[in-house]
């Protein structure tokens, strides 16, 4: 099956947001238990920081912060 990888990054973007634990001007930090691809397709955007550390959590920009947040609401808000 073919894909659309942009609204896979989206949703994990979106889902990143469940999982941030700590938040600051700086941006925000989530755990990194999703797909390897799809987390370094997000670090290649800008989105968050390098996944292959030792570290547990990525960091969120505070753009992707907001997008993420916006992109959760689009996608999974009920009307």
């Amino acid at each position: 099956m073919d894909y659309d990888w942009n609204k896979v990054d989206e949703m994990v973007l979106a889902l990143l947001s469940l999982g941030i634990a700590e938040e600051d001007d700086w941006g925000a930090r989530a755990w990194k238990s999703y797909d390897w691809d799809v987390m370094d397709r997000l670090h290649a955007k800008g989105y968050i920081s390098d996944p292959k550390s030792k570290a547990t959590s990525v960091v969120l920009s505070p753009s992707a912060v907001k997008l993420a947040r916006e992109l959760f609401d689009r996608h999974f808000a009920r009307a």
